[in-house]
């Protein structure tokens, strides 16, 4: 405990107002603020969401497939436009003309000239096109070209087209009879055929887009207020398509900077409303964990870490929310704080995830539910069995809800969405991962769990295993106490195993100097030689020396805290008294007789202190009778109330009346009389030796 009380509310609040600043903070940064869709549909399974209205008025679009197709059924009949260029064909029969004047054509006739330039010259007037053009729309089934002759277009099938090999044939094989292919060779017609079509991209383009507008991508419209869809509806073909350009629509019409500024205070205020009731929660039924920096540390990290993982599956459509096992932070709330703390926990984490999503009554409803079974199932973790079972009742919790809810809905048997519920079985499967977990939290916030509780009790480990080797009396001592604070926290309704597991630890600082304690004495006692002040340093140091035991194996904290508080700030009133009669006019130097304390502020450590004290000072009385031990118990348990040892911890005197009575109905146990057992008398012992007979085998 910290010295200075105000420094420890300073503390406290500075740590508060830190974590839950971060944790508001962490959420508005990852929390969704586009207005998305959000709601996740399959056609031919059942609507999960409250029925659908539309807030505005959209189109029914198409799919994608149906617009191509429309799109490749208008664009069947298109055809692009051409000009035809005059000077190619003029130029490539001038050039003809002037190669024949120049005899380059060899022995070709007048006849054949005269007949070959005719064909070139229709061939031209038809039309040539490149030859790589021409095939690409024979393949795409073009079914012509329109030719453009100033501002007419007139259409031409590519039937009457020619390339540049098509035109050479045609030439070729026009008159064969008056005009053998050998004589037409000789003009060489390759050198004059070029094509003297050339296509007008922008009008073709233009064109092109005017038949494809024509193409309506929607074929209805929705209009506000409509109704789309009711919850249980089975997705149609029909309102799949809808559903989607609703979709559409809503993206598209999502404008990122309209409206920042007000969605990001409302969701700030929602935040810290959660945040405001959590603390409110803890000031009216749980102060002490204000004052305790590590059980704020806790209970903000687990309330926003899986909302942050949550606005993070859902913006990123990443897996199912229902896979998060939700119920992690009921069952570490309620293994390391307490039951309600884990509810209320669980309540505000579920409403800051429930905040991203469209069907956030299902989902809060289904925690809640899981929640509650965890924090029923789960009282103490002091078994791996425990979790596993906590694990199996979650589950099955989570899919009846699941199922009585649905059936609510009007979603029959045949329409259920299995696949949640494979969702939630995975979800218990990762509840196991809690048992690991937990030792990461006890490091990362420094608190101690049951399991390592039990797992320090055990007399095998290195401490313990030494203490009974090396101070046999006190290790007896420190299981007697254990054994009795057990039995007094399980009767007041503190923790048993804490102050089992602190009471066999809070003398191991007599480890170092075992026979200087009367437990561990046989006969000798090493104080006859030392002054009263050596005897009580000796005595006191037990506790600085069990500290620095704790620390060199690492056992935690709240171990150490029944190490440092278990004589509190009482004095070594054996050697005090002493000191005192042979001194009665002096006073002694204050903290020689006194330990350094502090004085217990557990109900816990407050229960070792009592049964400490009343052990060590039973095995000195003569008599074990009811009345003497009553006795003993009154006055030293009466004693240390009235010397304020018990001010600073939470024990009620109920608590100490009941912490009597127990102690002294152990007490009476521990040192029952057992009766004489009688003895045969030797006249009865001969009688009875002369009726044995010996059997065949010689036993009896």
């Amino acid at each position: 405990m910290p010295a200075n009380p105000s420094e420890s509310r300073i503390e406290s609040r500075a740590t508060l107002m830190i974590s839950v600043c971060a944790a508001v903070a962490l959420l508005m940064w990852f929390m969704p603020r586009e207005t998305k869709f959000g709601y996740e549909y399959e056609q031919g399974r059942p609507w999960r969401y409250n029925s659908l209205i539309a807030t505005f008025d959209f189109p029914i679009y198409k799919s994608a497939e149906e617009v191509r197709a429309e799109k490749d059924s208008a664009l069947k009949d298109f055809m692009p436009f051409y000009q035809k260029d005059e000077n190619v064909g003029r130029n490539r029969l001038k050039q003809f003309r002037s190669d024949y004047v120049r005899n380059k054509l060899g022995n070709v006739n007048a006849a054949c000239f005269h007949h070959v330039e005719q064909m070139l010259s229709r061939v031209y007037e038809a039309g040539i096109l490149d030859s790589e053009e021409l095939a690409a729309m024979a393949q795409q089934r073009t079914p012509g070209i329109k030719l453009l002759k100033g501002t007419e277009a007139n259409g031409c099938e590519l039937a009457e087209l020619y390339s540049n090999r098509s035109a050479y044939e045609y030439i070729m094989s026009s008159d064969t009879i008056h005009f053998p292919r050998e004589m037409v060779a000789q003009c060489n017609l390759n050198q004059y055929l070029e094509p003297n079509l050339v296509v007008d991209t922008t009008k073709t383009n233009a064109a092109r887009e005017d038949v494809l507008s024509s193409v309506s991508p929607a074929s209805g419209i929705v209009q506000s207020g409509q109704r789309i869809i009711d919850r249980g509806e089975i997705v149609s073909a029909e309102q799949f398509r809808i559903l989607q350009s609703y979709e559409s629509e809503t993206v598209r019409r999502n404008d990122p900077n309209e409206g920042f500024w007000i969605t990001l205070i409302g969701q700030l205020i929602f935040v810290s409303c959660i945040f405001a009731a959590v603390v409110a929660y803890l000031r009216l039924f749980r102060r002490d964990y204000l004052h305790s920096p590590h059980s704020v540390w806790l209970l903000v990290s687990l309330i926003t870490i899986f909302p942050l993982i949550t606005f993070i599956m859902v913006d990123q459509k990443y897996l199912n929310i229902y896979l998060v096992p939700y119920a992690m932070i009921p069952i570490f709330v309620r293994i390391f704080l307490d039951s309600r703390t884990a509810f209320v926990s669980l309540v505000a984490s579920s409403l800051l995830s429930g905040f991203a999503l469209h069907s956030s009554y299902e989902f809060v409803l289904i925690q809640f539910v899981a929640g509650s079974t965890a924090i029923g199932a789960l009282r103490e973790l002091t078994e791996r069995s425990q979790l596993l079972r906590v694990a199996l009742f979650v589950t099955l919790t989570s899919e009846l809800v699941l199922l009585g809810y649905e059936f609510s809905q009007g979603i029959d048997l045949e329409h259920l969405d299995a696949s949640l519920y494979i969702y939630i079985a995975i979800n218990g499967v990762c509840l196991l991962f809690a048992y690991p977990l937990l030792y990461l939290i006890e490091k990362m916030f420094g608190f101690t769990s049951g399991v390592t509780l039990i797992e320090l009790s055990n007399t095998n480990n290195t401490v313990l295993r030494r203490m009974s080797k090396v101070a046999q009396g006190t290790f007896i001592h420190s299981l007697q106490v254990a054994n009795l604070s057990a039995e007094v926290a399980d009767k007041i309704g503190a923790k048993p195993q804490l102050a089992r597991t602190g009471a066999m630890y809070h003398d191991i600082g007599k480890l170092f100097n075992p026979a200087f304690f009367t437990e561990n004495q046989s006969g000798v006692n090493p104080h006859d030689e030392l002054t009263e002040e050596q005897s009580a340093h000796i005595i006191i140091s037990h506790v600085n020396e069990g500290l620095r035991l704790a620390d060199k194996y690492h056992l935690p904290k709240v171990i150490k805290d029944f190490i440092r508080t278990h004589h509190g700030r009482s004095l070594t009133r054996y050697f005090y008294v002493q000191w005192k009669n042979k001194h009665p006019e002096e006073e002694p130097e204050q903290g020689i007789f006194q330990y350094p304390g502090p004085n217990p502020f557990t109900r816990e450590q407050a229960i070792v202190m009592m049964c400490d004290a009343v052990e060590a000072t039973s095995r000195s009385l003569k008599d074990f009778s009811e009345e003497s031990i009553t006795a003993l118990v009154n006055k030293i348990v009466d004693g240390q109330v009235s010397e304020g040892y018990f001010k600073e911890c939470p024990i009620t005197f109920r608590d100490i009346a009941d912490a009597k009575r127990v102690l002294v109905e152990n007490l009476k146990t521990i040192y029952h009389t057992r009766i004489a057992y009688p003895e045969i008398n030797s006249t009865a012992q001969k009688t009875a030796s002369a009726t044995r007979r010996p059997s065949f085998f010689g036993r009896r």
